[in-house]
């Protein structure tokens, strides 16, 4: 991930806040908040497992994470690459997310909410599926 190792973080920066983002920034993939943890643990850092909630928590809020929540149910966050607002496709296989805009959603979600008297809408959207190269595999 081409991300900044010191996070752009509201309030006070601590030692744990910038363990959290460092971890983060060197990775690709999605990641959940008890294998970021782990990934803490292992080196040396010293951070409870409710603190990584919350700083991913914050994060996410701040609108600096993605995050997916696969059909397992635990939430999985890496660093957004994109600024504007995004949706995702993502291999159930191999974890691949692929990040996509999509101007005719966003203005049927608008009408949609217009319609029914909703303000200060918002949504996320994941499409879960397999890639092309977990499908050929499979063919294999």
């Amino acid at each position: 991930m081409n991300s900044t190792a010191t996070p752009p973080v509201r309030g006070r920066s601590t030692r744990q806040k910038r363990a959290v983002w460092a971890a983060l920034s060197e990775l690709d993939d999605f990641v959940s908040a008890q294998d970021l943890h782990r990934i803490l643990s292992d080196r040396g850092e010293k951070v409870s497992l409710a603190t990584v909630y919350r700083v991913l928590q914050a994060h996410q809020e701040e609108g600096l994470l993605d995050v997916l929540r696969p059909d397992d149910g635990e939430a999985i966050f890496r660093l957004c690459a994109a600024q504007e607002h995004h949706h995702h496709l993502v291999c159930r296989s191999c974890g691949l997310a692929v990040e996509f805009e999509a101007p005719d959603l966003e203005s049927w979600a608008e009408r949609m909410a217009a319609e029914n008297g909703f303000t200060d809408v918002r949504h996320t959207l994941e499409i879960f599926g397999l890639c092309k190269v977990c499908t050929a595999q499979q063919k294999t």
